[in-house]
């Protein structure tokens, strides 16, 4: 080859770069930004939706961006939260940390920006501890080329986003404190709504959709007198804040936050304004769960109520979780006993026998991968769409994830907690592939996004049950229904409910199909009728 042949290549390679990073401009209310045309999909990463939330405005509801001048790249994403290392199936697309975490990112697939598209807000999940928004499993390449303009934002998490103190509570203007982390959603979505028509997007068909964490603000969002107005649409996957008991009260968590100041070894508001983010979060290493709690702004009464009363979003509702969402870590059925009265109280031996448990050995199969889940976060997500099938006067659609993720392809690694990766230790064994889908399973296979996770082999099975999950998901976030050709009829849940007959649950799997679970919804009625708080 010669130096002629070699020179064009080149001119041809760079002109081939230059198009995949041809550079595209919007209008926003803070300025304007200026994004990547990746192949027909325009990204805009690293979008400000509220100021920095550093300095005095740690721990205080967050405020407008502030206009920029000139225009602004929006070819990064933002730093993630601030967050320790707990979970292993987490990776993110960018290695920066940082309390000034409030941005969203953007993939539309919208050519003049006028087509007044449909819109998908994704929050991630972590325990309202970890994870952040530029995790690949939740980018929006995939759902854009299926004509949804794809959004995910961060939140603030663990101590920064769910604190509550009585000094906070005292400088607020509702006089309580706490679910920063949970305005912050409710503050990105009204960003959205106000803003994504630049982006060709309709702020009238906005859906919101979240999994664990993510789908208990949801849940959350839906309740709350903040958001429940400002999206059109919700999809949850695995976990809502209608669990078996209230959130805690105001004064509850104050008593909570006090106890982490003490921990944190200081003893005023302004010494804790004052400490480093990453010295802050080292002194109060994992205290407690991030928990909201009825702080009268976000929450102004128990969420629960507001469900049985139908005041929450009166939204169509799509929301499922996976098939073995948790396993049991006790080896006898005085253990299980024991672990299950610390939600079921009294009524446990009422609950138990409906699970099928006969032996110690039932613990290690169906019967205890059950009993761990509904404790963990699947009875919470069955409320959450029974009560609103029941009082919100729109569809629901429940599904039931099933196929267990393929065989490892990377070594050195072995199952972590909730469905996660870490790395084995010396002379570790290999860990035997699940018989179900764990928690998180279903996130890269809704999304579409399963060649972001090298850790897996993925089989051709596993792609054509991702194009069948991803377009109900696309279906339900363009209409409100996820039914559509070529897929398996999905029917809602409403008539069941109301009628007091079993649910029809989609059951996502190489052969998808609907199924009736009676034993399932009976145990779960029964947990309602004698363990929830009845809303009066």
């Amino acid at each position: 080859m010669n130096v002629r042949h070699l020179f064009a290549m080149a001119l041809c390679a760079l002109s081939l770069n230059a198009t995949a990073q041809q550079h595209v401009e919007v209008k926003v209310a803070g300025g304007l930004l200026s994004g990547i045309d990746s192949s027909g999909v325009k990204v805009f990463k690293g979008v400000p939706f509220a100021a920095p939330p550093v300095g005095p405005l740690r721990w205080r509801e967050p405020q407008p961006v502030t206009p920029w001048q000139g225009v602004r790249p929006a070819t990064e994403f933002g730093p993630n939260p601030m967050q320790e290392r707990l979970f292993g199936d987490m990776n993110f697309g960018t290695s920066k940390m940082s309390e000034d975490c409030l941005y969203l990112n953007i993939w539309t697939p919208a050519r003049t920006m006028n087509e007044r598209l449909p819109v998908l807000i994704y929050f991630n999940g972590g325990g309202w501890m970890a994870g952040s928004g530029s995790e690949p499993r939740y980018a929006g390449q995939a759902m854009a080329r299926k004509g949804v303009i794809a959004i995910t934002a961060n939140y603030r998490e663990g101590i920064f986003g769910f604190f509550t103190l009585p000094a906070l509570s005292k400088e607020s203007a509702w006089h309580g404190s706490g679910n920063y982390g949970l305005m912050d959603q409710a503050a990105a979505i009204q960003w959205v709504k106000d803003n994504i028509t630049a982006f060709g997007g309709d702020p009238s068909q906005i859906t919101i959709a979240g999994e664990s964490a993510g789908s208990f603000s949801i849940s959350a969002l839906m309740a709350s007198p903040l958001s429940k107005d400002l999206f059109a649409r919700a999809i949850g996957s695995s976990g809502s804040v209608l669990g078996f008991s209230d959130l805690p009260t105001l004064k509850e968590a104050e008593a909570n936050g006090t106890q982490m100041m003490k921990k944190a070894g200081v003893k005023s508001l302004k010494e804790l304004r004052a400490m480093p983010a990453e010295e802050l979060m080292r002194r109060v290493h994992m205290t407690g769960m991030p928990m909201p709690c009825i702080d009268g702004r976000f929450f102004t009464e128990q969420p629960a109520r507001v469900f049985a009363e139908g005041r929450q979003a009166r939204v169509p509702l799509l929301l499922g979780g996976n098939n073995q969402e948790m396993t049991l870590n006790v080896n006898t059925i005085e253990k299980a006993k024991d672990m299950a009265r610390k939600a079921y109280g009294a009524a446990t031996d009422d609950i138990f026998p409906l699970y099928g448990i006969h032996t110690d050995a039932d613990l290690q199969g169906r019967p205890g991968i059950d009993l761990a889940s509904d404790l963990f976060l699947d009875f919470a997500t069955w409320r959450w769409g029974y009560e609103h099938a029941l009082t919100g006067t729109q569809p629901v659609y429940r599904y039931r994830y099933c196929h267990p993720r393929p065989a490892m392809a990377v070594k050195g690694k072995v199952a972590g907690l909730a469905g996660g990766v870490e790395d084995a230790k010396d002379g570790q064994a290999a860990t035997p592939r699940d018989k179900g889908a764990v928690h998180a399973a279903d996130i890269e296979y809704a999304m579409g996004t399963l060649p972001t996770n090298r850790v897996y082999d993925w089989q051709p099975e596993d792609y054509w049950i991702s194009d069948i999950f991803s377009n109900y998901y696309a279906n339900f976030i363009r209409t409100g229904n996820p039914n559509g050709l070529g897929l398996t009829p999905w029917p809602a849940i409403n008539d069941a409910v109301k009628g007091h007959a079993v649910e029809p649950i989609l059951q996502i799997d190489i052969n998808t199909r609907v199924e009736r679970e009676a034993q399932r919804e009976a145990r779960n009625r029964l947990i309602r009728e004698k363990v929830c708080p009845q809303q009066k």
